[in-house]
Formats: structure tokens, sequence, C-alpha cells
């Protein structure tokens, strides 16, 4: 088969399931449709009770309501066409609909990335320039901070979806749960090197300089939370970062495990299913925990909940 009838043949790819067994897919159906509809119940839940509470009117709930609407379609983007896959005999997706949907994830995901930079430096403003925090967190500031993380964010994945799905694919079968960029290139028959290194250097630059932005956001937190005398002072002004540092801490974690943790050359079929076990952590999972995080540990968040909760009762 040459290339070029190789290339115009794949017109739709096929996902390689966790398990052929219906029963064990029903399962798993129910497993992560439970998952996705809390990530999405927690993350509305989140925008709703903010644009509601006045006293979350804040730079911080700001980012934190675009953060839940980032991690609300991401978690989509994967999970809508995976719940259906896992109901479906022949799990597949058209070439555009994959070249859209890793679109999207990287995108969103990139997003994300630079949008907890913004908040690292939301934090920093208000922990070690306290006076100048109306100014420089403006907001003008807070809005051109998440439209060019969104910018940011889908330019580079630009880059990765045109040069990705401008090459040859000789094999349809992605095994994964949704289409990542690493597995769409072992199915290229042309050469990847350029793709790679697309991945190596600008993929890496952007997590290097939104994970080192928030590195140095909190050394210099932390060289401020010192000075304060009193400890009490020191506590209340580091728990307002405990919650972001958290979820700062997760999603980049689950990066580096998830792209950057060693692999075997086999791939054995047991790695294969962690590979896609710990991508539906990375896209359903974690969304999941950023509303819970900022919920259980935010003082405001509980208060403003309880303010609506009762203005809703008593209308």
């Amino acid at each position: 088969m040459t290339e070029e009838n190789s290339t115009t043949k794949i017109n739709d790819f096929v996902f390689i399931s966790f398990t052929n067994k219906p029963v064990l897919n029903i399962t798993l159906f129910l497993v992560f449709l439970v998952f996705y509809m809390a990530t999405l119940v927690g993350n509305i839940g989140m925008i709703a009770l903010i644009r509601a509470s006045p006293q979350l009117h804040t730079p911080m709930y700001f980012f934190l309501s675009n953060l839940s609407f980032i991690d609300s379609l991401f978690s989509s983007v994967v999970a809508c066409k995976s719940l259906a896959n896992l109901l479906e005999d022949k799990k597949s997706i058209s070439f555009i609909g994959c070249a859209i949907q890793m679109y999207f994830v990287i995108g969103l995901g990139s997003a994300e990335c630079f949008l907890l930079a913004a908040m690292a430096y939301d934090r920093y403003v208000a922990i070690c320039k306290p006076l100048l925090y109306p100014l420089l967190m403006s907001p003008r500031v807070c809005i051109l901070l998440m439209a060019s993380s969104y910018l940011l964010g889908f330019l580079h994945s630009l880059l990765h979806t045109v040069f990705t799905f401008t090459l040859s694919f000789c094999q349809s079968e992605i095994n994964h749960v949704y289409c990542d960029i690493t597995a769409l290139l072992l199915l290229s028959c042309t050469d990847t090197h350029l793709n790679e290194l697309l991945i190596f250097y600008v993929a890496g630059l952007v997590e290097a300089t939104t994970v080192l932005s928030v590195f140095l956001s909190y050394m210099y937190i932390l060289a401020n939370i010192v000075r304060i005398s009193s400890a009490s002072g020191r506590l209340k002004a580091f728990s307002t970062c405990t919650s972001h540092l958290i979820a700062v801490t997760i999603f980049h974690g689950a990066i580096l495990i998830l792209h950057f943790r060693p692999k075997s050359s086999s791939g054995s079929p047991i790695q294969d299913v962690s590979d896609k076990i710990l991508a539906i952590v990375y896209t359903i999972i974690i969304p999941l925990l950023n509303p819970l995080i900022y919920s259980l540990r935010n003082k405001e968040v509980k208060d403003a909940f309880r303010c609506s909760w009762t203005r809703a009762w008593t209308q």
C-alpha cells in the first residue's frame, strides 16, 4: 500500500478500548458518567456561585470562574466521546473530529497552565504589594490576563494540530481514550521528527514558563510572609494561597506523570491500560478536584454558599 493510498483511505480513527467485554464497558460507562456529571455540577456550580455573590466579585474569583469554565469544557471534550464509545461496537471518530478534539484538549490544557500562572501573580500582588493591588489588578488587567491565557493556549494548540494533521497516516487504531498527539504520531507513516521537536521545545517551554512563573511568585510570597511578625498574620496570609497552590501542584503533577514518566518501549498491555486510566484521571477527575479544593478550603466560598442557600430558601 502506498503512502498516498494509506492517507486517502483513512477517513476516521478507531480507539482501542479498555476491554471488549460489554459488562465491563457498561460498568466503566457508569463510573465515568458519575465523575463527569460531578465535574460539571461542581464547576458550573462554582461559576454560578461566583456570579451570584457580590463578595466574590474580586480578581481571584474572576480567575477561578474562568478556571471552572475551562475545566468544564476540557472534561466535556474528552468525556462525551469516550462515554459514547463505551456503548458502541465501533469506537471511532472522524478525521476532522479527531483534529478538533486534539485542538481543544491541547488548547484548553495550555490555557489552564497560563491561567494558573496568572492566579499566582494575583496572589503575589495581593500579599507583596497590597497598596497597589487595585491598580495592578484592575478589571482591565484581569481581562487582559484572562484573554492572553486563552490566546496563547489556543495558538500553542493550533501549531501542534496543524503540524500533526498534515502528516500521512498509515494506521487508524489509536491506543488511547482520546486523540492524544503522541498516540497519533505513532500512526504516521511519514517523518515525525519535527513534531517531536515541537512537543519537546514548544510544549516544554509552555510548561516550564508557567511553572517557573508560579514558583517565582510563591518565592516572593514566602519571603514576604516570613517577615510578618505575628504567627496569626503569617497563617492568614498564606491561607489565601493554599487552595491555588494545591490546584497547581495537582494539575502540573498530572501533566508530568502523564507525559514525562518513563515508559517501556515494549508497550505492554498493563502500560496501555495505565496510560488510559491516567488520561481519564487527567481529563475528568482532576477538573472535579478544583471546585472541591476551593470550596472546602476557602472560607469566603463557604460563606457565599451559605448566604446563597439562605436567600434561596427564604425567598
